[in-house]
């Protein structure tokens, strides 16, 4: 009795952490401070607690010492050429834990794509049909993506692992995650969480930059109504979006068909059911597996190095570089355009939808009571989102 008694503490977690605490179990711990850190924000401060809450909450699960959730070896192996385990998700399935097995959708890229058709459930493509110069502001904020791209290249990352930290310039969380997934895996954890860290951060991020790129009175313009959309052109734009991009892009055809798909069934009117299904019940349950499986990749041994506050450096300053690209342009537009546009617009191409255009409604107000900018900046709002994930596809088919 007394080893059976013996043989259970020494499997507890506690004995497993403090008898390698000078090896990896501080690590562990620390990581499981994170996690205390980030369920905090999520909960107490209300930062993108959707995403951050569960991908806190698999961070948590996977630094348990002897929960045996993940296994970092396993999906080494997986992708280690030589391993007789290369590329098999067999393995996975019979010597994994759950949230090993939760990971092959986000290695699969199923989970990005399912959650893009329930935003595409939720997006109103009509003020960028109404105003399609807003497509070239949406374009004009991924420039802090392929920017930083170069940038990481030249510091030492693979080509393949800058792409993956570019990206998170786009201010796009699935994105993100897809890209990474196929190009950089090892880096998912901190790319992730980089991504959804700096998407909560909008609203702190953005205003100086704003102010700081345009004069008082730019930011005091007064936009023209946009024109109604017809359900008709609200129909043909995912159709036409879908079939353009696929045929010129094939790698971006995943994202972008999901969205559209989830947005023609929002507009089409005779699909309800599935678009209140995909915007609700379908976006949750991916939302919590995707969230889970890519918290489970930030161990200690992956999160706690100096490339990971690189990468987070480098991503605060994609998404800088994305929101001044868009008011710079939109303020170089002003110089050719009769109808003068609003440059705090420019900085919501980057695709936190909707919070980068309420950003620009704020502080738009602040200088107008009387200015009304949120409907304008949801089309370069909603042309980032197009605009990520056709700048994951270019990165995709250039080094995948």
């Amino acid at each position: 009795m007394w080893t059976d008694i013996l043989e259970f503490f020494q499997k507890m977690g506690f004995m497993q952490m403090g008898a390698d605490f000078m090896g990896v179990g501080w690590q562990q711990l620390v990581m499981l401070f994170v996690s205390f850190f980030l369920l905090y924000l999520a909960i107490k401060k209300q930062y993108e607690p959707l995403l951050l809450l569960p991908i806190a909450f698999g961070m948590l699960l996977t630094n348990l010492p002897g929960a045996n959730m993940f296994h970092q070896e396993l999906w080494s192996a997986f992708l280690d050429p030589s391993s007789p385990t290369y590329h098999s998700y067999g393995a996975i399935l019979k010597e994994g834990g759950l949230l090993d097995v939760l990971y092959i959708g986000v290695k699969a890229g199923v989970y990005p794509c399912l959650i893009f058709i329930g935003v595409g459930a939720m997006t109103d493509f009509g003020p960028l049909i109404a105003n399609p110069k807003s497509l070239l502001l949406g374009a004009a904020a991924q420039i802090g993506i392929f920017v930083t791209f170069l940038c990481a290249n030249a510091m030492g990352f693979t080509e393949a692992e800058a792409g993956s930290i570019g990206i998170i310039g786009g201010a796009d969380g699935p994105t993100s995650i897809f890209l990474t997934s196929k190009l950089a895996p090892h880096l998912l954890g901190p790319i992730a969480i980089a991504a959804y860290s700096y998407m909560a951060l909008v609203p702190v991020i953005q205003p100086p930059i704003m102010r700081l790129l345009t004069t008082k009175e730019e930011r005091a313009i007064k936009m023209k109504q946009l024109r109604a959309v017809s359900k008709t052109e609200k129909i043909i734009f995912p159709i036409m979006v879908s079939t353009i991009v696929a045929l010129i892009l094939p790698d971006a055809a995943p994202l972008i068909g999901c969205l559209m798909l989830g947005n023609l069934m929002k507009e089409c009117g005779v699909v309800d059911r599935l678009s209140k299904t995909a915007q609700n019940e379908l976006m949750n349950i991916v939302v919590i597996f995707l969230g889970l499986s890519v918290g489970a990749t930030a161990t200690g041994a992956s999160f706690l190095n100096w490339q990971t506050l690189m990468i987070l450096a480098m991503g605060i300053i994609a998404f800088g570089l994305g929101s001044g690209g868009g008011v710079l342009l939109a303020k170089l537009m002003n110089l050719f355009s009769k109808d003068k546009i609003n440059p705090l617009i420019g900085s919501a191409g980057v695709s936190a939808v909707p919070m980068a255009a309420r950003v620009s409604q704020q502080v738009g107000q602040e200088e107008n009571p009387g200015n009304f900018l949120l409907m304008h900046a949801m089309g370069p709002n909603v042309a980032g989102v197009i605009g990520s994930a056709v700048a994951a596809g270019i990165l995709l088919t250039m080094l995948g």
